[in-house]
């Protein structure tokens, strides 16, 4: 009939185009097994009946509260200096901002032992930066618990860079430019507008750089050495066990490994919103 609007009908999908082809499958198949059949291997062969005397040894312990407090400390300075420094490469312009950019996040590429060595020259006795700290204040950094946070820091800050600038580009600006018209200035704007539209992103953030300082392992054991109760976490408690002792080293394992999934499990919403 005249008149009538034809309702346009959804392309019908080709059959068979749900299923995978068999050249995509089997590699695809493969690529699962080779992720899962290691950590499949290790809660096999793990000891569970001991596992609760592994993880309450006195070394494995002391590895413990070590790591826990050293990756937390790693994280509060990485929110002290990787936020402001994320408000910076996503709300200004200036001069070589791609540059920084790259900078910034290039020890997400570099090899951690590389890293390690870098700040052994930069805040080492006779670094750069670290011969004026001993000279003025007296403050040796290398193969000390503080030592440990900053190469955790200098290793997990980027992650914490990279997720806060992303979510200050998806936030919009014209809440803080409201807030600067009605009289606030732009550090009250941030503090009391921008920080809770992108709280998500810096939690997101801090929880990755945290299960990231809590697995470093090449920049610790190079800046500041494996000493027990005083530098040696987790993964370098890990390695040194695997040499003596593999029943221990399996423990450490499980412990990284449940963290792991809890941090997987913490930011899943997250994920699930953003696709």
């Amino acid at each position: 009939m005249r008149g009538e609007r034809r309702v346009a009908r959804p392309p019908r999908r080709p059959k068979g185009s749900r299923g995978a082809p068999l050249p995509l499958l089997l590699p695809a198949v493969l690529g699962l097994a080779f992720l899962l059949v290691p950590l499949i291997a290790l809660l096999l062969r793990a000891p569970w009946r001991g596992l609760p005397e592994q993880l309450t040894g006195p070394g494995v312990w002391e590895a413990l509260r070590l790591s826990l407090i050293c990756a937390t400390a790693a994280t509060g300075l990485s929110l002290v200096l990787g936020v402001p420094l994320a408000w910076l490469l996503a709300r200004t312009e200036f001069p070589g901002r791609g540059l920084v950019r790259a900078l910034v996040t290039l020890p997400l590429v570099l090899p951690p032992v590389v890293g390690g060595v870098a700040l052994l020259l930069a805040l080492g006795r006779n670094g750069v930066v670290g011969r004026w700290l001993d000279a003025w204040f007296g403050i040796t950094l290398p193969f000390t618990t503080a030592g440990v946070v900053l190469a955790e820091t200098f290793v997990a800050m980027p992650f914490l860079v990279i997720s806060v600038e992303g979510t200050l580009r998806a936030a919009d600006p014209r809440y803080e430019e409201a807030a600067t018209t009605l009289g606030a200035s732009r550090f009250t704007a941030f503090r009391r507008v921008t920080l809770p539209l992108i709280g998500p992103g810096i939690a997101a953030g801090a929880v990755l750089a945290w299960a990231r300082a809590l697995g470093e392992f090449g920049a610790t054991i190079t800046f500041a050495g494996n000493f027990p109760g005083r530098t040696q976490t987790m993964p370098l408690a890990v390695y040194l066990a695997l040499q003596n002792d593999p029943a221990a080293a399996i423990a450490l394992s499980l412990v990284l490994l449940a963290v792991s999934i809890a941090v997987l499990a913490g930011l899943r919403d997250r994920w699930m919103r953003a696709t």
